[in-house]
């Protein structure tokens, strides 16, 4: 991983508390070192922890036990048994065609957050209910703040567009006494992104952001075609491609696409600077890339970065930027 800034030189990244809970060999050298899905699915220990992927798990060509990640059920069984196993999650689930998240990923995108708090805290990661972190785009599976809770014990404030996915989410949270640490609010306004889910007395230590990237669903689905065509998995059975992730429209795509939504949460992060430490949100193109760079300076922000990751041969990237200086973000963590 690479830690680069828009107004800088490619700097190497460091990591702090680098110990964690996997033994299992080989891993995955890409994901971070504190991520928990580092080495190979121990589907023994899954299954264990929860049965019914039992029945999603066979041998692979390779010799390896596996799950058919195109089938959508398989995928959701496989990550009710992650969440279970690892984070103590004992009963999770998402309604029929919602966004369906790969765990290993997701988790990577809070494990780096930590690391970059932890640059202002002498290496040491902040941890505890008094680091408040709000996702915009919180989705139906609540799957950022289930994590960033259970790893480091943040307090979380999740909003998003979608009722029907609130809903399921608080369900979720109810299930799981997970009501305390994070709260849910609804964004009324498709075109705001901070501004009617924000209050003028909250302070955020981070904002986070998994945003909608394609500018149609009819983009979205040439993307799954791609995707299967380099995967060597299309054939007649799939000829209109399978999302088996799943997606609601507003998960996947909104009107001028990725560009067009962090656009409209740079614009506004003006307002929250002095209520917010760091601002934060995934970029899955790189070509967008010099547009934000050209927003976050135009904007007065003093510092930002770029985390890249990556998982296998999936590239993603998260862009970070602030209002605050070294000096008044140490000033922050202290107070």
């Amino acid at each position: 991983m690479k830690v680069t800034s828009a107004f800088g030189a490619v700097s190497s990244a460091h990591s702090h508390d680098t110990q964690h809970a996997m033994t299992q060999a080989p891993e995955k050298p890409t994901l971070h070192p504190r991520n928990l899905h580092r080495g190979r699915y121990d589907f023994a220990q899954l299954i264990a922890s929860s049965p019914e992927l039992k029945d999603f798990v066979a041998v692979n060509q390779y010799g390896n036990e596996s799950i058919d990640f195109v089938d959508p059920a398989a995928v959701k069984a496989l990550n009710r048994a992650l969440l279970k196993h690892y984070y103590g999650i004992n009963e999770w689930d998402i309604p029929a065609q919602y966004l369906c998240p790969p765990i290993p990923g997701r988790a990577d995108y809070i494990h780096f957050l930590a690391d970059l708090l932890a640059e202002d805290s002498g290496g040491n990661i902040p941890r505890g209910e008094k680091v408040r972190v709000l996702d915009i785009g919180v989705g139906a599976n609540c799957i950022y703040p289930i994590i960033g809770h259970r790893s480091y014990g943040w307090h979380f404030v999740g909003t998003d567009v979608d009722e029907a996915a609130l809903k399921n989410a608080r369900h979720l949270l109810d299930a799981n006494q997970l009501g305390d640490a994070i709260e849910l609010r609804f964004q009324e306004s498709a075109a705001s992104i901070f501004e009617g889910v924000t209050y003028a007395d909250e302070y955020f230590d981070l904002t986070m952001c998994n945003p909608p990237f394609h500018a149609s669903l009819a983009e979205a689905r040439q993307g799954a075609q791609r995707k299967w065509q380099n995967l060597g998995k299309e054939s007649n059975k799939h000829k209109k491609p399978v999302l088996n992730f799943g997606g609601q429209s507003l998960e996947l795509c909104c009107e001028g696409g990725e560009e067009a939504f962090v656009t409209r949460m740079i614009e506004e992060s003006v307002s929250g600077r002095e209520h917010c430490m760091w601002f934060t949100t995934l970029i899955s193109k790189s070509s967008s890339l010099p547009h934000i760079y050209r927003l976050i300076k135009n904007i007065g922000a003093v510092d930002n970065r770029t985390f890249e990751m990556s998982q296998g041969q999936k590239k993603s990237r998260f862009v970070a930027w602030t209002f605050m200086d070294k000096a008044q973000r140490q000033q922050w963590r202290k107070r």
